[in-house]
């Protein structure tokens, strides 16, 4: 099985290293093509666009930025010509609406569609240690469940295709709920002058604790938040989409665009590209209007 690997940025690069560290054959594709070569010196294939990747192919993994993106490199009158017998794996963080919409062109044009999105960030990628969430039907989930578990050890079916899309969005949520809601405590322990460490003892054995607070706290106490895992605007970018798919349901969405105001003061505090534990140094800012 030759394996068609559509962007390897973040992310990626550190899951198409796995398939060839399994010795499957790799074809990959960027747009932009610097990024290709860790992957090339590696052994990879490169393609110098998308269709030449997806001809070359019986799969092809998407983990691009948007649904836009798929839209560009998968379903371009160029590349989409060559989908006829394969099979599309959507890997990225999309809404599931646009997943169901992708997954209706996808077979327009002859291939098979399933979304596995996964939780986790570089150094599960790299370890192959993802939570990989699957929209398929059993037959399909268990046809690629042996290719998934380069990515994860344990790949989940969810249910149908926009099931595992919607799973995704709703962790991601609780990524930036969970962390602005840490980085306001932590500002407040501060400024009332209290040990940081003495609120972290408290903190660590209660029932409020996640582990992600301490992965977040020493990047928040140095101000530093530079060689992200996930940046920023990707986290914003997660947030808009759960908004407005938890609005097309009904949901109250009051508490989760209080996040989005502070991750939009991030992103105007120039962390766009940088870790979104800054947050915290939005919250802490002295002008909150940005």
């Amino acid at each position: 099985m030759t394996v068609a690997f559509l962007g390897t940025g973040l992310m990626g690069l550190p899951m198409a290293q796995r398939l060839l560290a399994a010795n499957i054959d790799l074809i990959a594709y960027n747009r932009t093509p610097e990024k290709l070569e860790p992957l090339k010196a590696a052994g990879a294939e490169v393609a110098a666009h998308a269709g030449q990747a997806i001809r070359a192919a019986d799969c092809i993994i998407l983990m691009l930025t948007n649904a836009v993106a798929i839209y560009s490199v998968l379903l371009s009158d160029g590349a989409s010509s060559n989908l006829a017998g394969r099979t599309v794996i959507q890997m990225g963080t999309i809404t599931p609406t646009e997943s169901k919409e992708i997954r209706n062109a996808v077979m327009i044009a002859g291939a098979e569609y399933i979304e596995a999105p996964v939780l986790g960030s570089i150094p599960e990628a790299k370890a192959g240690k993802l939570i990989v969430m699957v929209g398929a039907h059993q037959e399909q989930y268990q046809r690629h469940l042996e290719l998934l578990k380069n990515f994860g050890p344990e790949p989940i079916l969810v249910g149908c295709v926009g099931t595992a899309a919607a799973l995704k969005l709703t962790l991601n949520q609780l990524i930036a709920s969970l962390t602005t809601s840490f980085a306001l405590s932590l500002g407040f322990v501060q400024r009332q002058g209290i040990d940081v460490e003495l609120f972290m003892q408290i903190l660590r054995p209660s029932v409020l604790y996640a582990p992600t607070f301490d992965k977040k706290l020493q990047r928040m106490l140095d101000g530093n938040y530079t060689n992200p895992n996930f940046p920023t605007k990707h986290l914003m970018k997660d947030t808009d989409l759960f908004i407005a798919e938890a609005k097309s349901v009904g949901l109250n969405v009051s508490s989760i665009e209080g996040v989005r105001e502070i991750l939009e003061i991030a992103i105007k505090m120039s962390f766009a590209n940088e870790d979104y534990s800054s947050l915290f140094s939005a919250i802490n800012s002295e002008n909150m209007n940005l």
